[in-house]
Parts: structure tokens; C-alpha cells; sequence
């Protein structure tokens, strides 16, 4: 099995539980939070889409579909590619409010068919290719990659958990 293989399952296996996290709620339940700091999914899902689309943008030279493709403006927040979710306390997090999972989902999955075209196109020398020499040591496009299918499944994760909090509640 070839490391581009590794790399696209991983990323596949992310999407699948962002949509069992995500498919056929409601706007209430999307932005429900069971206490005022926490997370709510559609907060989760698009922050974790947020870090796929910089963190590949950044790696193969490209614009952010969040831009380009007009994700901001469909989820009625700045284009301003700074705005990820990172360092957001509970007013963002609660000013996040999709009208559904249509959205959340429809640009996971657009950031996510980019990830899997750029993943196509990876050979040994791409993922070690530097792109990020800030650290020490540099990071490469495959430590990059792998940061992101940490980050991305732990928050997939979360999603998930707290759908199965919202369902045992009755929400």
C-alpha cells in the first residue's frame, strides 16, 4: 500500500464520521451546547474543515475553497482566511449557526474531494518536501498531513460524542 493510500483512507474515514455526526439535524441540535464553553457540533465540523482547507491550501500553493468557493459567504462569516475557529470563545462559537447540515457538509466534502485529488498526486518526495520551516525541526507535507488527521479526528470525535450525548438526553 502506497503512503497516498494510508493518507486518502484517513481522510475518507474523517468524512464518514463528520456525516454520521452531522446528517438530519437540526439547526438546534447543530448548535446545541451542553454548557455555554463548549463546543457545538456545527462549530466542531466547520472548525475542522476550516484547518483541512488552510493546512491544504498552504501545502499545495492553492486558494481556500473557503474563499474561492464562496463557503464564507454561504455560512454568512468574513472571508477572511484568519477566521478558522482558532482561539473562538463561546460568542463565536455560538454565533456559528448553519441552517442545516447541507452546508456543513457540502463544503467538509468540497474541502475534502480537494484533499483527496491533491492526496492522488503524492509520492515520497511531495510529503517530505519542507513547508514550514518556523519549527524546529522544519515541517514536512507528510508531518503537515498527519497533524491535520490528528486534529480533524479529534474534533469528528467530539462531534460524534456529543451527538450521542444529544440522543441519550432526548435533544
Amino acid at each position: 500500500m502506497e503512503a497516498r493510500e494510508i493518507l486518502i483512507d484517513a481522510y475518507t474515514r474523517i468524512q464518514e464520521l463528520v456525516h454520521r455526526s452531522t446528517e438530519g439535524l437540526t439547526q438546534e441540535q447543530l448548535t446545541y451546547r451542553p454548557e455555554e464553553g463548549s463546543n457545538s457540533i456545527a462549530w466542531l465540523v466547520w472548525h475542522l474543515t476550516r484547518i483541512q482547507d488552510g493546512h491544504l491550501a498552504a501545502a499545495t500553493g492553492n486558494d481556500e475553497a473557503w474563499v474561492t468557493d464562496g463557503w464564507a459567504e454561504k455560512f454568512g462569516l468574513p472571508s477572511d482566511l484568519s477566521v478558522n475557529g482558532q482561539g473562538d470563545g463561546p460568542a463565536e462559537v455560538a454565533a456559528l449557526r448553519p441552517d442545516g447540515p447541507d452546508v456543513l457538509l457540502g463544503y467538509h466534502d468540497a474541502v475534502v474531494a480537494r484533499t483527496r485529488a491533491y492526496l492522488r498526486t503524492v509520492d515520497s518526495a511531495e510529503l517530505d518536501r519542507i513547508i514550514d520551516r518556523s519549527y524546529a525541526p522544519p515541517v514536512s507535507v507528510g508531518v503537515r498531513l498527519v497533524s491535520v488527521i490528528s486534529d480533524n479526528s479529534q474534533h469528528a470525535g467530539q462531534a460524534r460524542y456529543l451527538k450521542g450525548m444529544m440522543d441519550r438526553l432526548g435533544k
